[in-house]
């Protein structure tokens, strides 16, 4: 599962496996599939989803047989190659359209996502609010596809933000328009007990200094409070981390716990979902500001006092480092994170990098993989990365590869 759905300590059970990877040498960078043959689906955004049987999901924006995105499934042929699949083809009003984020997985092997247009919604948007919809295995070897909610202006639009899942199977999500003040909303989906779904709006954003238009999706700690991060808004308007607490009345309490720009700060965090670690630390990503204004790596800390204390922990931009990370990180079991950059690195196509504590109370970056070499994917735009039991990391690229419509790719130690 993804590193940034659930508390870290399920994430540590699910990375134990690796924890040796930071003294290993990073061997290669391969494609394994390249998309925009047919209609396999092109440009994608997101990051990809294991199932327990190593097989990867995920979503792209475009293409398909309608030209408006699929779902895909991504399986090992046995013979060291990979089989890709088109599980849907996004339609438009009638399932959504254009899914910018990943998939979640349930224990029962449902995925989960969001499209970020189309959908049989208001009027008040002209291409659609967008949907969340559920894939299921339909028991004869395909699947089937149900949108569970549509979005309608007022209860939040344009979702850009994929979905996590809490114990109890509730969703939670965000979307970057919408609501009550037009910046967006951070909602809940839990089963209805007849086979559906009803949806809360648990938070308006964009009141006051609060934030606005969030595209990452939210993270849930082990006490059941979410936090997540905007594009924009905040005292600064250059956006926000917020942490949302139950109030023990039903409701929820939504508090802006960093607003970022202010002096080397990163600013304008883009799709990278925040993850936590054991002790209670968030990180993320910044797209831009910092000291070479090519984008920051930061951790937040609770300081002791019910407040947070950030700090910037990477400043990207430095001669060949990667620049402009739009998508978030991950952990191994080790507590090395990894991640990509949209640009920089050697070849200006973005990275693929990792930072392991230096045992001084900083890190240090090394860049992987620099994108853009011969039939190469470039550009991992809004896509983080998964590991799987053997220490391989996989993502997609929006551009480059055979056909220039994007890849997934896997980098092996």
């Amino acid at each position: 599962m993804q590193g940034n759905t659930f508390p870290f300590g399920k994430v540590i059970l699910a990375t134990f496996t690796v924890t040796l990877l930071v003294t290993s040498t990073w061997a290669s960078e391969k494609v394994i599939h390249n998309f925009g043959s047919g209609t396999d689906g092109r440009t994608p955004q997101s990051s990809l989803v294991f199932d327990a049987a190593g097989n990867l999901y995920g979503t792209t924006y475009a293409g398909g047989s309608e030209g408006l995105g699929t779902v895909f499934k991504i399986s090992p042929n046995g013979s060291g190659g990979w089989t890709t699949t088109v599980l849907h083809n996004f339609r438009g009003a009638p399932d959504g359209a254009n899914p910018y984020a990943g998939l979640v997985m349930d224990g029962a092997g449902n995925l989960y996502g969001t499209t970020h247009a189309g959908g049989n919604s208001s009027t008040d948007c002209s291409a659609g609010c967008g949907t969340v919809f559920e894939s299921s295995p339909n028991g004869s070897g395909g699947w089937t596809t149900t949108v569970i909610h549509n979005f309608n202006g007022s209860n939040g639009e344009l979702p850009y933000a994929g979905l996590i899942l809490d114990g109890s199977g509730n969703l939670y999500g965000a979307t970057y328009a919408g609501g009550s003040h037009g910046f967006g909303v951070v909602y809940e989906m839990s089963p209805n007990g007849s086979g559906g779904w009803t949806t809360t709006v648990l938070h308006n954003l964009g009141n006051g200094d609060d934030g606005q238009n969030p595209k990452a999706g939210l993270v849930l700690d082990g006490a059941g409070n979410l936090y997540g991060i905007t594009t924009g808004g905040g005292s600064l308007h250059f956006g926000v981390v917020f942490e949302m607490k139950p109030n023990g009345s039903g409701g929820w309490t939504e508090e802006v716990i960093h607003s970022f720009g202010e002096g080397d700060d990163g600013f304008i965090p883009q799709n990278g979902s925040l993850i936590l670690d054991g002790s209670g630390n968030l990180y993320g990503t910044c797209s831009v500001g910092g000291s070479h204004m090519a984008g920051t790596a930061f951790e937040m800390s609770p300081d002791g006092s019910g407040g947070w204390t950030e700090k910037v922990i990477h400043n990207f931009g430095s001669g060949s480092d990667g620049q402009d990370p739009f998508a978030g990180l991950i952990f191994d079991g080790s507590g090395t994170l990894y991640g990509t950059t949209v640009a920089g690195g050697g070849d200006d196509d973005g990275t693929v990098f990792m930072m392991t504590p230096n045992g001084s109370g900083g890190w240090t970056e090394s860049v992987l993989h620099n994108f853009g070499q011969g039939l190469d994917g470039s550009t991992p735009a809004g896509a983080g990365l998964v590991l799987d039991g053997s220490g391989n990391l996989y993502g997609t690229t929006s551009a480059g590869g055979s056909h220039d419509q994007g890849t997934v790719f896997e980098v092996t130690p």
